[in-house]
């Protein structure tokens, strides 16, 4: 029982941390304390250097759902509509979903080595000693590329991957191309879309806040920044999971 309530005690902490980073973070946005120029660099990084996994991702994920899908409706001869379940679960779920875990693994893992090394090598406190506050200049640049980044990088999945989808299923499987994407278009809302979207919002800074708070309060060397990396990249991946849940049922009483 002990053991429960430790890990929630510190489950809870850690919550309420990332919580006041978002506030110090938001605060900081507000006030333009923060460098355009990092922000830009950070969003080249972030955004443009992820494009190839992100890209790959979403191609294969929707490659394969098509034929899944279609393996499933050819026997009640329903072909047409494979590629309008990959249009709605693309937009919906599985863009911003596979986009924020892809960018989690890559770039939240960098962001929390970068930071985690700046803070046992002591540079952090230096910038404090020269009245510079970490978060305006460590913290919002990376958050507002990250923010910026993860919707770009879903809709670019969401379209490679039923780009992917119908040549796949016209060109592999022999499904009648013209109906199938009509199917598609009349089955895929523009909800759908707008869903995936504040997802991708909301998880992009899920995980720039994880990043950077592990980072910022890294400690015991360079193990320690192993520690708080590996950390990252699975307390953020989780996070995704888990308020993916809670955002399709609010989302979709709202917008649907």
């Amino acid at each position: 029982m002990n053991g429960a309530a430790g890990t929630l005690t510190r489950l809870v902490h850690e919550m309420g941390a990332v919580a006041l980073l978002a506030s110090e973070a938001a605060r900081s946005l507000c006030s333009r304390r923060w460098s355009l120029a990092e922000a830009l660099r950070q969003l080249h990084h972030i955004g443009v250097q992820s494009q190839v996994v992100v890209l790959t991702t979403g191609a294969f994920t929707g490659m394969v759902l098509c034929a899944q899908t279609y393996f499933q409706f050819h026997k009640v001869k329903m072909d047409t509509a494979a590629l309008s379940v990959v249009g709605v679960s693309m937009a919906s779920e599985l863009g911003p979903v596979l986009a924020g875990l892809m960018v989690a693994g890559r770039v939240g893992a960098a962001i929390t080595a970068e930071l985690g090394t700046m803070r046992v090598t002591e540079q952090i406190d230096a910038l404090r000693t020269m009245a510079a506050h970490p978060v305006d200049h460590l913290v919002v640049p990376r958050l507002g590329a990250t923010l910026a980044a993860l919707p770009l990088l879903t809709i670019e999945t969401v379209a490679i991957g039923i780009g992917a989808a119908h040549l796949v299923g016209t060109h592999l499987l022999g499904i009648e191309a013209a109906y199938s994407w009509h199917h598609m278009l009349y089955y895929t809302n523009p909800a759908d879309l707008a869903i995936g979207l504040i997802k991708a919002f909301l998880f992009g800074g899920l995980i720039a806040l994880i990043a950077c708070h592990r980072g910022l309060t890294c400690d015991g060397g360079a193990e320690g920044v192993g520690r708080a990396t590996n950390t990252t990249v699975v307390h953020a991946c989780i996070a995704i999971l888990i308020s993916n849940f809670f955002l399709t049922l609010l989302l979709n009483a709202i917008l649907a």
